[in-house]
């Protein structure tokens, strides 16, 4: 039920034809809708991890598929949730009654969503195709929200009057700027792991940051050339801010069992 709901809020984010019948676009219903469908799914996993897994005897639990270990299980289910944020975090940007701060929130906790749901399956061995793809998929939203989280976090940091606060905002838009070529990287390593994959067409939050992230940190004003390189743009960012995560899978219980299941047929 997780997968097909996965499969439906997916499909839900497919750009289609507009009213004007030229431009592709995903309609913001839609988008509302696959936010609800993305919190279901992470529901069915949730369910899955906290009350089906237990039941299963230990020795049986060892010999599952690794497609159907407690961290993958548990990584599906925050990537769910991270994908909602996202979804969100695009609504925002689109509505005009947003502030900074609601989008830097969201961008934050996107950041956590996706970093916890790396760490689940970190050490797990997946060495299948599809087990190493999803941990690459991990990899590349992780680092995008990290490029939007930083860039979020400048723009608000700019708001400071202080040259304190304008140095730190000029790192954190390099440090944005830096995870958004990172991001790409991490899209092509994705789409080369066997079942090959064509690179999507940028669309959604990543199709806005992608323009505004290099435009916004080069009118900011850059740090001198030779302090520009990967390693020192990192040691100079600041931290991002800490928020508690807000979205909750939905709750799901298990039906009943069936009288039947414990009564021995008798009758064929």
């Amino acid at each position: 039920m997780a997968m097909l709901s996965l499969s439906q809020a997916n499909l839900l984010l497919l750009p289609r034809a507009s009213l004007d019948g030229y431009q592709l676009k995903v309609s913001e219903e839609s988008r509302r809708t696959s936010v609800d469908i993305f919190l279901k799914a992470a529901g069915y996993l949730d369910c899955a991890v906290k009350h089906v897994l237990p039941q299963f005897p230990t020795e049986l639990r060892r010999n599952l598929p690794v497609d159907l270990a407690e961290g993958v299980l548990l990584a599906l289910c925050l990537q769910a949730l991270g994908q909602a944020v996202d979804i969100q975090l695009g609504l925002a940007i689109d509505s005009a009654k947003a502030t900074l701060a609601v989008k830097r929130r969201l961008a934050c906790e996107m950041v956590k969503y996706w970093q916890q749901a790396q760490g689940n399956i970190m050490n797990l061995p997946l060495s299948n195709g599809w087990g190493e793809k999803h941990r690459l998929f991990l990899k590349w939203k992780f680092i995008e929200a990290k490029a939007a989280a930083y860039y979020y976090h400048g723009l608000i940091l700019d708001e400071g009057n202080t040259e304190r606060s304008h140095g730190m905002a000029i790192a954190a838009l390099d440090a944005a700027d830096e995870y958004l070529k990172e991001s790409k990287k991490a899209c092509e390593d994705f789409n080369a792991v066997v079942p090959l994959s064509r690179s999507p067409s940028l669309w959604g939050t990543m199709k806005y940051l992608s323009e505004k992230i290099p435009k916004d940190t080069s009118s900011k004003g850059r740090i001198n050339r030779d302090l520009r390189s990967y390693e020192k743009v990192m040691e100079r960012a600041p931290p991002l801010p800490d928020f508690a995560l807000a979205l909750k899978p939905d709750d799901y219980h298990l039906p009943s069992v069936d009288v039947s299941w414990n009564q021995e047929t008798t009758n064929y």
